[in-house]
């Protein structure tokens, strides 16, 4: 069996005007606030998730040192097809159940003002494009499941450096076990990819056990008792 993730359970996005954020998501495509609160672990920072299905929310972090700069092609790309600093988000693409879906948002969208380009077909779905506040670059979709023997490109691959021995890797992944006993946190290493920590706190939960890091990072509580 190979364990993979089933889905996307949110996206964080910087913000430094969360209300904005939220009127959009919540007016122009629907999406309804689910959670409103102080970030975990972050003084300062507000967290909130909208959702998109019941395990799959777009979640903003307004934090008062996020910077107010926006570089159209480093820190955001402004379009699908634009440039940006390698790590940070090209774009994001909500899924629709259908294209009757995809013209009824397309209608919204547009409804509130908002330019909204497509549908344009790609082959394996149909898409929409369009932008959100502080520089957002957005698409929404609908389409069938990708057939890889037609959509993987041997020029790209190729281009990529990637050899016919990995090609054949990366479509067949190494089938998991789990082992008997959980397998200890490895030594600080730079070049694998890490948290950006502090050396000195890296070192304390890499060293630390299982129990001991969710007792020190865990905050289960609601700020707001639900009624029963």
């Amino acid at each position: 069996m190979i364990v993979h993730p089933r889905g996307v359970n949110h996206l964080a996005i910087a913000t430094r005007d969360i209300k904005t954020q939220i009127d959009f998501f919540t007016d122009v495509l629907g999406c309804k606030p689910k959670a409103l609160y102080w970030m975990h672990g972050a003084e300062c920072a507000w967290h909130a998730f909208l959702e998109l299905n019941p395990h799959s929310c777009i979640a903003f972090v307004q934090h008062p040192d996020n910077p107010d700069t926006l570089q159209w092609g480093l820190t955001h790309a402004g379009t699908p097809t634009g440039p940006v600093a390698a790590g940070a988000m090209q774009h994001v693409a909500f899924d629709l159940d259908g294209v009757e879906d995809l013209l009824a948002l397309r209608d919204r969208i547009r409804s509130r003002g908002v330019m909204v380009l497509g549908p344009v077909g790609h082959g394996f779905c149909q898409s929409l494009y369009f932008g959100g506040p502080e520089g957002l670059a957005l698409e929404l979709t609908t389409g069938e499941a990708i057939d890889d023997t037609a959509w993987i490109d041997p020029e790209v691959v190729a281009l990529a450096g990637i050899t016919p021995d990995e090609l054949a890797r990366y479509r067949d992944p190494a089938p998991d076990r789990r082992p008997g006993v959980p397998v200890a946190q490895p030594a600080l290493d730079r070049g694998k990819p890490h948290p950006n920590l502090p050396d000195e706190v890296y070192q304390v939960l890499a060293t630390a056990s299982d129990e001991q890091v969710r007792a020190m990072l865990s905050d289960t509580r609601p700020p707001v008792t639900p009624h029963v």
